[in-house]
């Protein structure tokens, strides 16, 4: 069974146990000698406690051990841990923990050697073996180990991004008849006979030229309109998207649980 340090298991573990912390205790027999302090706690994979790690001093014995969890008494109240039992022989005997030691079965077996009795009956089978064969190694049944999680609901919010909609945009064709002014020029040949006055005016007979078949021409023109269609930009379209920001507002009905205390008899209770 895989075990982890206790920031590994849970990073808020502090606030999961109200602000108390185990690895700022210090480890004293029963009789209140020290003998080190505790460096950290390995837990299961259901975050239960198996083994503090235990810096020790003990008769200038000093190094890094596993103790299994029910041989402590926890006391928050008083900041300290206890041990019964926990001799400079068996810190000697146990194997050395080491902070980036993978601790497997074969590690554990061996630190549990050293904290059975003599005259114990357990036969270690490592396929089959669990934690409670040995509830005096691991069973947590004083009531400082009384522990348990209050959970709270929080919401989360994220975002996703779907589409809510699109714009085409085209171009279609539309005919109307329209007109145009211009203004032409035509030219008209106007005749005017202009009857003399002096009927009796003599005129020279060498300049009296009487000729059959004579003729004046005159070209008359005039304008004619000349109407062609050319093709002007009368108007752009530019596209673009713009990204407008607001905030959305939602509720949910969430869940917190809450720590109910009921003491009965002379009972003083000290909350930290």
């Amino acid at each position: 069974m895989p075990l982890y340090k206790l920031e590994e298991f849970d990073p808020n573990y502090r606030e999961t146990f109200a602000g108390a912390d185990v690895k700022s205790l210090e480890l004293y027999t029963e009789g209140g000698v020290l003998v080190g302090s505790i460096a950290d706690a390995l837990v299961d994979h259901d975050g239960r406690f198996r083994y503090l790690v235990v810096s020790t001093n003990l008769d200038s014995v000093n190094k890094k051990i596993l103790l299994p969890i029910g041989l402590s008494r926890i006391n928050y109240p008083a900041r300290r841990v206890y041990v019964d039992g926990l001799s400079k022989q068996q810190v000697e005997h146990l194997p050395e923990y080491h902070e980036h030691l993978a601790v497997d079965e074969d590690y554990e077996e061996k630190v549990r050697n050293v904290f059975r009795p003599p005259t114990g009956d357990i036969s270690y089978d490592r396929e089959k073996y669990s934690y409670q064969q040995e509830p005096s190694l691991y069973n947590l049944n004083d009531q400082y180990h009384q522990t348990f999680r209050l959970y709270e609901e929080r919401l989360i919010a994220n975002k996703q991004r779907v589409k809510t909609g699109e714009v085409t945009l085209g171009k279609h064709i539309e005919t109307e008849t329209t007109r145009v002014t211009v203004p032409v020029q035509r030219e008209r040949v106007v005749i005017e006979r202009v009857p003399q006055t002096a009927a009796d005016t003599i005129v020279d007979p060498k300049e009296v030229k009487f000729q059959a078949g004579e003729v004046a021409r005159i070209e008359v023109y005039e304008e004619t309109p000349e109407i062609r269609k050319q093709a002007f930009v009368h108007e752009e379209v530019r596209v673009k998207k713009v990204i407008e920001q607001e905030t959305v507002e939602a509720q949910d009905t969430i869940r917190r649980e809450e720590l109910d205390i009921d003491t009965a008899g002379n009972t003083t209770l000290t909350q930290e």
